[in-house]
This record gives structure tokens, sequence and C-alpha cells, in this order.
């Protein structure tokens, strides 16, 4: 085995051993014995005999998981041979198997000390490193000893060049594979770390034929490529890495985590069906995992399918019901489809869950406001300003709770000094419009409501109230103009189709039957939003 992933699980050690280990330290490297020794030749190999057969016994149990008897005779070993480097190496992978990385690191390098030409404690000791958070600079260390007295080591040459691959050092990496033999050159391993290579220096066509070599290669597996996703992310190479997943996916090669991340690089790249695909696939894998359905309902939602949506976030909260996410997610679903009370039950739920986020308290806040006794929804303001004092945002909320609540005085309070603030001004404006449209105070009430569209001339909202000022006034030509302007905005805006319909009535506009109908069509809407929600809520992945 060569070009071994180093993320693969540390059972990796007792491979390398196996294929690199030497028996004796004569096998090590340390050069023939000389002339002078020839009298100790038959001591010599009788000992090398009985370390092999001991290297042999503990060899098989570590095969087996057998690490404690391993280490007993380990122990029973050194005190026949208390200087043998194999003894040493054996004993670091030992202690990597357990977890003990920095006893093994000594072992390792007490190896590499006794038998200083010890390929396989080096390659040990690099793939140690390899393991461990924040040692990368310390593995290449290690590879780059071993390749001065090997340069055409595979495994080293190899994993030099990923490692620099990670680090960003891409001329030097691709510098590396070209010490590669050329049939090594051309397996998947060193191909996948060249794409790599190429993608991250912006050379898209050799990056783009190494993925054609890769996915058409017969002996592709995962481990080939996965090592190199860390830097096609880091380097932003998004479609490189989308390439090589799906051709894993496609050959039944794709774990749950490279489905997962096929998808997440979809969405990112603006590919809705595709990443909606994936995450279809992972969700069935994993019939009882939550992360997926989220992502589904996520996607769904950006896709304008609210139904959909539902159907995901339902099954999710069947599976975690106290998930105060997948109820808030839920509620804020029922809000786009204009399903208040489903939306106010779901929100209230994850408040109850978790009465400290502030996302959670301000979304119930606001479908309060919609409710028979919007009252309730100040004491939820209330709240997230606590929560978030410096927020202006809670600050107009709260206004705006007490308008709804008719406490037009203290709501007055609330909006005033907000019209300095640029964050809020134009809705506490808005807001303010209202009370003084309520209050009958037409002058002032167009004055703030014709600045608030000043600063956000997209308000359909706005231009409504400031039609239905107009409409009181009888002043129905400034009102049409307004309710128009409201329903280029937003066509299906129930306050300004109401009132465009009783300005025509008043006004004997031969309009008024067709507006009539129009109306009563957004009112259906409203009511078949309701029956829809019961039939979405059924549906499941």
């Amino acid at each position: 085995m060569y070009m071994t992933s180093y993320l693969l699980c540390q059972r990796f050690f007792l491979t390398v051993i196996m294929l690199f280990l030497p028996l004796s330290r004569s096998a090590g490297g340390e050069g023939p014995l000389s002339f002078a020794q020839g009298a100790a030749v038959g001591k010599i190999h009788s000992r090398e005999s009985a370390v092999s057969s001991t290297l042999d016994s503990i060899q098989r149990l570590i095969g087996q998981g057998r690490l404690n008897e391993a280490r007993r005779e380990l122990n029973e070993a050194f005190k026949k041979f208390p200087r043998e480097p194999a003894l040493e190496d054996f004993l670091g992978v030992v202690n990597a198997e357990e977890g003990q990385n920095e006893a093994a690191e000594r072992c390792f390098q007490k190896a590499i000390q006794e038998s200083p030409r010890y390929t396989g404690a080096y390659l040990n000791l690099g793939h140690l490193y390899q393991t461990m958070p924040n040692h990368r600079l310390q593995a290449i260390q290690t590879y780059r000893a071993l390749l001065k007295f090997d340069p055409a080591n595979i495994e080293a040459n190899y994993q030099c060049s990923l490692l620099e691959l990670i680090q960003g050092d891409f001329h030097r990496s691709l510098g590396q594979l070209r010490k590669l033999p050329p049939l090594y050159a051309r397996k998947p391993q060193a191909l996948a770390v060249a794409c790599g290579d190429y993608a991250a220096m912006g050379s898209t066509s050799d990056a783009s034929s190494c993925v054609s070599y890769l996915l058409a290669s017969s002996d592709l597996t995962r481990p080939d490529v996965t090592p190199i996703m860390p830097a096609l992310e880091r380097f932003r190479q998004a479609k490189i890495a989308i390439r090589l997943l799906a051709g894993l996916r496609d050959r039944g090669m794709a774990s749950g985590n490279d489905l997962e991340q096929l998808g997440t690089l979809y969405v990112q790249e603006g590919e809705l069906p595709e990443a909606r695909q994936a995450f279809k696939q992972l969700a069935e894998r994993k019939p009882d995992a939550v992360t997926p359905l989220l992502e589904l309902a996520h996607i769904a939602s950006r896709q304008k399918d609210y139904r959909g949506a539902l159907g995901y976030l339902a099954h999710a909260r069947a599976l975690d019901p106290k998930n105060p996410r997948i109820h808030f997610l839920f509620g804020l679903v029922c809000v786009q489809l204009g399903l208040e009370r489903e939306a106010y039950i779901s929100l209230k739920r994850a408040v109850d869950l978790d009465s400290s986020n502030p996302a959670y308290v301000y979304a119930l806040g606001s479908v309060a406001t919609e409710r028979a006794d919007p009252s309730k929804s100040i004491g939820y303001f209330k709240r997230y300003c606590a929560l978030k004092p410096g927020d202006p945002k809670g600050r107009l909320a709260l206004g705006a709770a007490y308008y709804f609540s008719h406490e037009l005085g203290m709501a007055r309070r609330i909006l005033l000094p907000l019209k300095q603030n640029p964050q809020v001004a134009a809705d506490a404006e808005y807001y303010l419009g209202r009370i003084e449209s309520d209050e009958l105070k037409a002058a002032a009430a167009v004055d703030d409501l014709e600045q608030s569209i000043r600063r956000a001339p997209r308000n359909a909202d706005a231009y409504a109230v400031l039609g239905g000022v107009y409409l009181h006034e009888d002043r129905y030509a400034q009102a049409e103009a307004a309710f128009g302007h409201a329903l280029r905005l937003q066509p299906d805006n129930y306050l300004a189709n109401l009132d465009l319909m009783i300005v025509y009535q008043r006004t004997k506009d031969r309009r008024a039957p067709a507006q009539a109908h129009r109306f009563a069509a957004v009112e259906k809407q409203r009511q078949q939003r309701a029956r829809r929600f019961f039939e979405a809520i059924r549906v499941v992945p």
C-alpha cells in the first residue's frame, strides 16, 4: 500500500509497519557488517531471528486489536533487546492506536535516534503528526528528513505534496509529485493532489483534465479524493469540488458527509435543484437525522415551495419535538403562507423551549400583533428589547405593538425618537403616519407618510395608508394614484385593493365591478391558504 490518505484512522500505522519496518538494525539502513565483526555473525543472526519472531507475534496482536497483550510482549522483549529500534516503533504504534499521541511521538523519535535511517519510524511519525491538530509542519519536516536519505520514497513524496497543497505551497507540491515514478504519478491519489494544486493556482483547464482522468480511473476510491477537499474549499474552488463529490456519489462511494458537503456546495453556487437532490439522498440514507430535513426546508423555501418546506419541517419536528429551531422555522414558513394561527402556535413553542433566543421572541411578537388580541405582543417585544437593548428594531417593534394595541400615546412616545435613527426612521414615520391618520390629523399624517416613502419608496403599505388618508379627505384622484403605486409594488395588497374598490364605487367609475372582483379574489386567496396548510403538513420525504 502506498500514498495512503492521512485522514484514514490510526490503524494505518500497522499497514506502514508491515511494508517498511526493518526487522533489525542492519535492515534499518546502518550498513553491512564489517570484517572485524565476523566472529559475532552467528550470534547476530540468532538475535535477528529472535527479534523477527517476537515482532511477528506482536504485529499479529496489534492487527487483531489485542493491544494490552501486544504491550505485555513488548515489555518482555525490551528486557532482551533494550536498544532495538523496531520495538520502540511497535510500542509507538500501540500508543498511537490507544490515542496516546505524545507517548507515540517519543517512541518513534527514539527509534529514529537509535537508527537514523529507519524508514518505517519516519513514516509512522509523519502520519502521527498528520492526525494531530496543528502539527502539519512537523509532519512535513519529518517526511523531508526521510527524503534526504531516501529521495525516491513514494509515500514520503506523496504525503509531502499533499501537505504542501494544504499549506498553500502549490508549486512545491507539484514539484514533489514530479519526483514520483510515472506509474505512481498517474495513480488517483497523485492526480487528486495535482488537481488541487492546479485549481488553487487558477489553472482551470489543467485541474479539469485531472478531474476527468480521476473520474475515469477504474481504481478510484473515496480516500483518494477527500484529502484535497479542505484545500479546494479554502481556495474557493467549488466547481471542481462539486465535480469530484458528484463523481463519488455517482459511483456509489460518497459518504453521508460527502453528500452533505455536495449539497452545501450546490447551495453556495445557487444550484438549488441539485442541492435538493443531494440532501434528499442524504435524508434517505439517514432517515432519523434532522439536519438534512432542515437543509431541505431551507432550499424549498428559497425555491418558494413553502408546502414542501412545511413537509420537511413537520417530519423533522416528529423526529425531534423538543428542538426549538424546528418550531421556529416551521412558524416562519407558516408566516410565508399567511397561516397566522399556526405560525403563532409554533413560534410560541419555540419560545417556550428557548426563551432567551431573541430571534424566536421577535418572531413571536411579530405574529402576535396579527392576532385578535395584539396586546400580548407588547410583552414579547419588551423581552426582546431586554435581550438586545442596542437594537433599534426592537424599539420600533415595541412602538408598533403599542399602536396595534390601540395605545397610541405610548406608541408615539417610543416612535418619535426613532425618526432620528436612519436604520428605522422610514418605518417609524410610517407608523407615526398611521397614528396621525387614526387621530384624523391628515396634514401630519401626509407629511410623515410622504417622508417615509422618500426614505423607502418600495413600501407598498405606506402608499396604501397614504391613499386611505386621501380617501378620507375625499381627494379621490390622489387616493387612486397612491393605491396604484401600492398595487404596482404589491398586487395582492389587501388594504390597497379594498380602498381602491371604494374609490371606484364612490366615483361611479366603470372599473368598480372589475376591482370588486379583484378584491374578492384577494380575500379568497387568504382563506385558501389556511386549507392548504393541513395538506402541506402531511407531506414528508
